[in-house]
């Protein structure tokens, strides 16, 4: 069998994709935040309150690893987790004073990083190729609905 071509299988192109996006996080955005643990306090900067599994919903992480970031982000004072007065099983997020000063410092260099990402595109091109990526996201995260939770 002869070698296959690569640059037609997107599960190869999405590796590279990932790999360019890491090298460029941690060379314009952050070498101590990673994109997870910004996605996590971007969402509680948006709606502070929400628990583990909603942030992890929001943001499109699974319950494991939502509870790896939430953890981290807590550990360094980013974030604190505070028992639900309503519902003692359930704890609360909320970014702390200097988990949203690392937010105002991050966002606009996430802007920075997204315009070099995106750079070899024209504004048409990086909307139809966002708008591809959240379509096929959605539908390969519908495909592991029951592992979310």
């Amino acid at each position: 069998m002869p070698a296959l071509d690569l640059s037609t299988h997107p599960g190869h192109l999405a590796r590279r994709l990932q790999q360019a996006h890491t090298l460029l996080w941690h060379t314009v955005v952050s070498e101590d935040v990673t994109s997870p643990q910004f996605a996590v306090l971007n969402a509680l900067v948006g709606e502070g309150g929400m628990d583990q599994r909603s942030v992890g919903e929001r943001v499109g992480l699974d319950r494991s690893t939502v509870a790896e970031v939430i953890r981290r982000l807590a550990d360094r004072g980013l974030l604190d987790k505070v028992r639900d007065p309503k519902d003692g099983r359930r704890s609360v997020l909320h970014t702390t004073d200097e988990g949203r000063r690392v937010h105002r410092r991050l966002a606009p260099r996430t802007a920075r990083m997204n315009q070099i990402f995106l750079g070899p595109l024209d504004a048409g091109e990086q909307a139809t190729f966002l708008e591809l990526l959240r379509r096929v996201a959605d539908a390969v995260e519908g495909l592991r609905g029951g592992e979310r939770g």
